[in-house]
């Protein structure tokens, strides 16, 4: 037993991490599409939308690592206070990724 709870603890803390690896180098590239793009082409408007594009993308890969690790770490001996707020923490960021997805989808069509 205390092999399957370390190895759950290992995989929240590596789902953890690449939620914040994903997030920061999505950022990252925003930035550099957004710096790119002011400076090559006519509009900014295209530049401003290009970047959240790919924040967009990386902010709704990270949260389904963030939902991930939250249902690993109510897997160890959850209490009922420990489900009703993994139930409200996925709900919260499946709404997100939902709203998110669909400006995602909205703007892409726009780029097509």
């Amino acid at each position: 037993m205390q092999l399957i709870i370390k190895l759950i603890d290992y995989f929240i803390t590596v789902s953890q991490g690449l939620a914040i690896i994903v997030i920061g180098t999505g950022m990252i590239k925003s930035f550099i599409i957004f710096v790119k793009d002011s400076m090559f082409k006519t509009e900014s408007r295209e530049a401003i939308e290009e970047s959240r594009l790919e924040i967009g993308h990386a902010f709704s890969l990270g949260l389904s690592f963030l939902i991930g690790a939250s249902i690993l770490k109510t897997t160890i001996a959850p209490t009922w206070n420990d489900i009703g707020q993994l139930a409200a923490i996925i709900g919260l960021r499946t709404v997100l990724n939902y709203f998110l997805r669909l400006d995602i989808e909205r703007r892409a069509v726009g780029f097509k």
